[in-house]
């Protein structure tokens, strides 16, 4: 699914550029190596149950529920904005479990940081079903063992000095459409030990971005987080060898997604939707005949 409505959360001005992204992001699937006729890919926007499901749940769940939830407190922490943080925001989670309930899963693959939301939308329909009866299956988390790939930091860190994730919401990402000049680019601008002024500094690989990008993406890592701790080793030389690393990494998904047109990703949104569509609107027929409300 591609999480139109969620976008406008934070970007509810910038429609024509969400609408762009739309297609970006089912390249990016695509090229991964997705095969539209085996995997729905669908817009979130072009199956009007997610709304509307939404609009239901937001009528049973506790504000204390989704107010607890620690990504809203950190975006409102993080606001700029001299307004108020909107109610979208707010009900963020209920969207998602509206997102994720509609299609009556067995599990979800969730990262820890996104575990509270994931956790909430178990809770809301599990609060349905005891007001209403028995629709919604109670889902598995399905959170990736701790290892080196669990999260892949930002090319920056936070207010604190500490590595951040990898998000499009902060600007440190590398993209799977990025040319080797721009990965370049970026790798060379990323944050590392600042008191590694010269190779033969100590450095803190842990610390370091490139060096944490490393850890992911070379067989030889350790040696090299090793010889950066001990000053063996410095800075350009962690960032030349993660640069032609990622670029090769990188490259047959870049080269697959660049043959990739507009006809193919409007197609795929097309077979994915009416998919999702139909299987969506089984579980709607379940909520609204246990909850006895005349719906048009």
């Amino acid at each position: 699914m591609v999480a139109d409505y969620h976008a406008l959360t934070t970007h509810y001005d910038k429609g024509s550029e969400i609408h762009d992204n739309r297609i970006e992001i089912v390249k990016d699937l695509l090229a991964c190596g997705l095969d539209p006729e085996r995997t729905a890919i669908f817009n979130q926007s072009s199956v009007r149950y997610h709304a509307e499901l939404h609009l239901l749940f937001s009528m049973i769940t506790p504000l204390g529920w989704i107010e607890r939830v620690p990504t809203y407190k950190e975006k409102v922490s993080e606001s700029q904005s001299p307004e108020r943080e909107s109610y979208g925001l707010l009900g963020y989670p209920v969207l998602q479990a509206a997102d994720i309930l509609l299609y009556r899963p067995y599990g979800v693959p969730v990262g820890k940081d996104q575990l509270p939301h994931v956790e909430v939308a178990n809770d809301i329909g599990a609060r349905f079903n005891n007001l209403f009866g028995e629709v919604f299956p109670h889902f598995k988390y399905l959170v990736p063992e701790e290892d080196t790939r669990s999260k892949v930091p930002g090319l920056d860190v936070d207010e604190g000095g500490n590595l951040r994730k990898m998000s499009k919401s902060y600007d440190n990402c590398i993209y799977l459409a990025d040319s080797p000049d721009e990965i370049r680019k970026k790798v060379y601008g990323a944050y590392t030990t600042p008191s590694k002024l010269r190779a033969t500094d100590p450095g803190v690989p842990e610390g370091c971005a490139v060096c944490q990008l490393l850890r992911l993406y070379s067989p030889d890592s350790e040696t090299q987080l090793e010889e950066d701790r001990q000053g063996i080793r410095g800075c350009v030389k962690n960032k030349a060898e993660l640069t032609e690393m990622l670029v090769e990494y990188l490259r047959p998904i870049r080269e697959k997604r660049n043959q990739i047109d507009l006809t193919q990703a409007v197609y795929a949104l097309s077979l994915g939707r009416d998919y999702a569509e139909e299987e969506a609107m089984q579980t709607m027929s379940l909520v609204k005949k246990v909850m006895k409300f005349r719906f048009p």
